[in-house]
């Protein structure tokens, strides 16, 4: 019960079963949660089938209808946290996230991080397949974000990420609200308001084969106005009391490296 990868999903039938048996072909103790919202494509039923085949192993939590990607991690998190797993991964199922990089994500926390972040901007990452359009929008977001929030996080935007479980113990979950792109960078800003130690793990993100993206108009807006919005609750506002589970805080044994402030 150490490493849980955690996959959301919303018609991905192209690409579950691959994606889950890439986790488990790495034989390096990976479990996996398929957090599913309703998948009108049969994506639950992909799962279902495969869990006698990895039992104790494959864990499926079905939800009533697309609800977010957020609120999806939100669930997830809360139910590793609850499992007693020490480290909990964000990975996209239509593998433009490569799941030979988990272990070294794994390894950046286990070495002394708080938060690993599989980065397409720091050095020796990169993207593949993407249309210049999307680039110049995902290198735009980032430096955006960068300049509003001053977080010294190059690829604040990025959905690989591994947490140590007293990461996401430490902050609170319910105080996180937004769903997409701006959730992502919440998560990150949490930790790092919060004294965390977070490390870029350069990946190469490669753009999906099968399947639809995700990204609509209002995941943009929404990204725009969130990144504002956490800066102005940082400066004017007490936004760690806001981000901090109090009791956990108080009993939670942290690494040398990290602090709370």
């Amino acid at each position: 019960m150490e490493k849980l990868v955690i996959i959301p999903t919303y018609n991905e039938k192209e690409n579950i079963s691959n994606i889950v048996a890439a986790v488990f072909n790495l034989n390096l103790g990976f479990h996996v949660l398929v957090i599913d919202d309703n998948s009108p494509d049969g994506t639950a039923d992909i799962i279902k089938k495969l869990m006698p085949q990895y039992a104790g192993q494959l864990f499926l939590e079905q939800r009533t209808g697309k609800l977010g990607l957020g609120t999806a991690y939100i669930y997830g998190f809360k139910w590793a946290i609850e499992k007693g797993y020490q480290f909990i991964f964000e990975m996209d199922a239509d593998f433009s996230h490569n799941p030979d990089d988990l272990e070294r994500l794994y390894l950046a926390c286990k070495e002394g991080a708080g938060v690993a972040v599989g980065s397409r901007y720091t050095k020796g990452g990169a993207v593949d397949n993407w249309p210049l359009d999307r680039i110049l929008l995902s290198k735009g977001a980032s430096v955006y974000t960068r300049m509003i929030t001053w977080m010294p996080v190059k690829d604040p935007t990025a959905g690989f990420v591994c947490y140590r479980k007293e990461v996401l113990e430490v902050i609170n979950l319910d105080g996180i609200t937004f769903v997409g792109y701006a959730f992502q960078i919440e998560m990150k800003f949490a930790a790092w308001k919060l004294g965390f130690k977070i490390t870029e793990v350069p990946i190469t993100f490669i753009d999906r084969e099968f399947g639809a993206s995700k990204m609509n108009k209002g995941i943009i807006k929404e990204g725009v106005l969130g990144v504002l919005k956490l800066r102005w609750q940082s400066l004017f506002k007490n936004y760690r009391k806001k981000v901090t589970n109090v009791e956990i805080k108080k009993t939670v044994k942290l690494q040398p490296s990290d602090s709370v402030m």
